[in-house]
C-alpha cells in the first residue's frame, strides 16, 4: 500500500528512484510548512517559557532552552525504559544506559509469549504474563546502551536483555561477564573504553533466560569496548552484604563493590573512582587497565570507612535518615549515607562527590585520597577533603543526585540534579553559590520526574535522564553565557 500510494504521488512509472527524488522536495516542503505553522501558533515561545532564565544581577550562568525534537525516533519500535546512566563522550557522542524491565506490560506490548513462568503460565522475555501473545504492536525494549550524536541520530545500541544474543553469546557468564539486574551508571573513558554497572537487588524474575537476575545483587563493574566487547568484569555478582574496606573480595583479585552507582576515570592517571554506592559507603579507586584495587575512602576522606548498614535501613525518611539528622541540626554525617550517588573529576584534579542519601556534595583533592587516613571531625585540609555544600536539605532526601561540569576551560559551572525537586541546579564551583535553576515537575517537555542523570557536551548542551517511570532523555541548548561566576544564593535549592 506505501508504495503504491508512494508511485501515485509521484505522477511516474519510472521506480523508486525517481519517486524518490520527488518525495525528498515533497517532504521538506512539509517540514517547512511544519515549522510555520509552530511559529504561528507561538509554540516556540512556549517551549522558550519552560526554561526562562532568572541568574542574578550578581553572578553570570549559562542560560538553556528544552530541544523537543531530541532524539530522534528510535527505530524496530524500540522503547526506553527508566534511565540509569548517561554520558557524554570526547566525540560528543551521548551514551544513554537504560532498564529494560523497568519497563510495564503495556509498554513492552508487542513482545509475546518467550516462555513459562514457574506455575506454567506463559510470561514475556521480561516476565509479564502473556496469556494470548502480545498485547499490541508496540513496543520492544531497547539494548540497554545506546549511542546517538548530537543530532538525535542513533548510532549504535547493545547489550541487555532487549539485544538478542547478546548475553548468550558476548556477555556469558562462563566468560566472567555477569549483566546487572538494574542498570546503574555508565562512562566513557578516554581510551574510549565504556564502563557499566548496576544496583539491583536480588530477585528472580522466574529465573527463564539468561539476562535475568539469578546471581544475587549486583556487586560488580563491567568493562566493555565501544563496540560492547566485553573487557573484564570488577568484583562478584551476588555479594551478601556489604563490606566497605573490601580490596580483593571480586573476580581475579579484584575488590568487590556492593550496589555501585557511577564511576569515572582521571585521564591524567587512568585510575577509575566508583560511587560504591547503594551498600557500600565509600569512593572505591582501582587501575583503569587491570580493575585492580589502588585505594578507597568514606566521607571526608576516612579510611578504614566506619558504620556499614544494609541500604534498607539506612535511606530514605526512617528514623536512622538525613531528615533525623537535619532536625537535630546534625549537618556533618560522619559517613556517607545510600546512595553514594555519583563521583566526577574536574581538570583541576578535585573529585567530587554526590552524598545523595545526606543531601551533599563533598569535594577532594583526587591525589590526596584512598590512602589510610582519619578525619572524624571532618577538618578541611585532611584526607584529602577540600570542602562540602548541601543541596536542599531541608528536602527529606535524594536532592544531589548526579552532577557535572560545563564545558568552559575553568569547568565554572557545576550542574546538579535534584531528583525529589525535578529541577537541575547550576551552581559556581568557586563558591558553591546557585546562580540558575531550570526544569520544574511535570511530564511535559522541558519539565522533569525524578532527573537521574547529567552531562554536557562539548558546546555546552545539557543532556538528562529520568526514572521513576518517566524513562526519558531530554537535550537542553545552551544560549549566553558559557560558564558561571559571580554570587547568588550561598543555599542551593533553597525554596522559592
Amino acid at each position: 500500500m506505501k508504495f503504491l500510494g508512494y508511485v501515485a504521488v509521484a505522477g511516474i512509472l519510472g521506480g523508486a528512484v525517481g519517486a524518490a527524488r520527488l518525495v525528498a522536495p515533497l517532504a521538506a516542503q512539509g517540514r517547512s510548512a511544519a515549522v510555520a505553522a509552530l511559529e504561528k501558533a507561538g509554540a516556540m515561545e512556549r517551549v522558550a517559557e519552560r526554561t526562562t532564565p532568572h541568574v542574578p544581577k550578581t553572578g553570570t550562568a549559562p542560560n538553556f532552552v528544552v530541544d523537543p525534537g531530541w532524539p530522534k525516533p528510535l527505530p524496530h519500535n524500540w522503547i526506553i525504559g527508566d534511565v540509569g546512566g548517561l554520558f557524554v563522550d570526547r566525540h560528543d557522542h551521548i551514551w544513554v544506559y537504560h532498564r529494560p524491565r523497568a519497563l510495564s506490560s503495556t509498554d513492552a506490548g508487542a513482545l509475546g509469549e518467550a516462555g513459562k513462568d514457574t506455575r506454567g503460565r506463559p510470561i514475556s522475555a521480561i516476565g509479564h504474563p502473556r496469556p494470548y501473545g502480545q498485547l499490541s504492536g508496540c513496543c520492544f525494549p531497547a539494548p540497554s546502551v545506546l549511542e546517538f550524536d548530537k543530532a538525535g541520530n542513533l548510532l549504535q545500541a547493545w547489550g541487555g536483555p532487549g539485544d538478542a544474543g547478546f548475553l548468550e553469546k558476548r556477555c556469558r557468564q562462563e566468560d566472567g561477564c555477569v549483566w546487572p539486574s538494574r542498570e546503574h551508571g555508565i562512562f566513557v573513558d578516554h581510551n574510549d573504553f565504556v564502563y557499566v554497572a548496576g544496583n539491583g537487588q536480588a530477585q528472580n524474575f522466574h529465573g527463564q533466560f539468561a539476562w535475568a537476575p539469578n546471581f544475587g545483587n549486583d556487586s560488580h563493574v563491567l568493562k566493555f569496548k565501544m563496540d560492547g566487547t566485553f573487557v573484564y568484569q570488577i568484583g562478584k555478582a551476588g555479594a551478601k552484604g556489604p563490606n566497605s574496606n573490601d580490596t580483593d573480595g571480586g573476580v581475579n583479585g579484584t575488590p568487590q563493590p556492593y550496589l555501585p552507582a557511577d564511576m569515572t576515570v582521571d585521564p591524567k592517571t587512568n585510575l577509575l573512582y566508583i560511587a560504591d554506592g547503594y551498600g557500600n559507603k565509600r569512593v572505591l579507586i582501582v587501575d583503569a587497565a587491570t580493575g585492580k584495587y589502588v585505594g578507597h575512602f568514606g566521607a571526608y576522606g576516612q579510611n578504614p570507612v566506619q558504620g556499614d548498614t544494609p541500604a534498607s535501613a539506612d535511606s530514605g525518611e526512617g528514623a536512622g535518615g538525613w531528615p533525623a539528622d537535619y532536625r537535630r541540626g546534625e549537618m556533618k554525617p560522619k559517613t556517607f549515607r545510600s546512595p553514594l550517588h555519583c563521583a566526577r573529576i574536574s581538570n583541576d584534579g578535585l573529585l567530587y562527590t554526590c552524598d545523595r542519601g545526606n543531601n551533599r556534595v563533598q569535594v577532594f583533592k583526587a591525589s590526596e585520597v584512598g590512602k589510610p587516613c582519619q578525619n572524624p571531625n571532618g577538618e578541611v585540609g585532611r584526607c584529602g577533603f577540600v570542602g562540602e555544600f548541601h543541596v536542599a536539605p531541608q528536602t527529606a532526601s535524594c536532592t544531589s543526585g548526579t552532577m557535572n561540569f560545563s564545558t568552559d576551560p575553568k569547568q565554572s559551572c557545576a550542574y546538579i540534579t535534584d531528583l525529589t525537586n525535578d529541577v537541575v541546579y547550576e551552581v559556581n564551583r568557586v563558591n558553591f553559590h546557585e546562580l540558575d535553576r531550570f526544569g520544574g515537575t511535570g511530564r511535559q517537555i522541558g519539565q522533569f520526574h525524578w532527573p537521574h542523570v547529567v552531562s554536557v557536551d562539548s558546546d555546552g548542551n545539557i543532556y538528562t535522564g529520568e526514572v521513576d517511570g518517566a524513562g526519558r532523555v531530554q537535550k537542553f541548548i545552551r544560549y549566553g553565557a558559557t560558564g558561571c561566576s559571580g554570587t547568588g544564593s550561598p543555599e542551593v535549592g533553597k525554596y522559592r
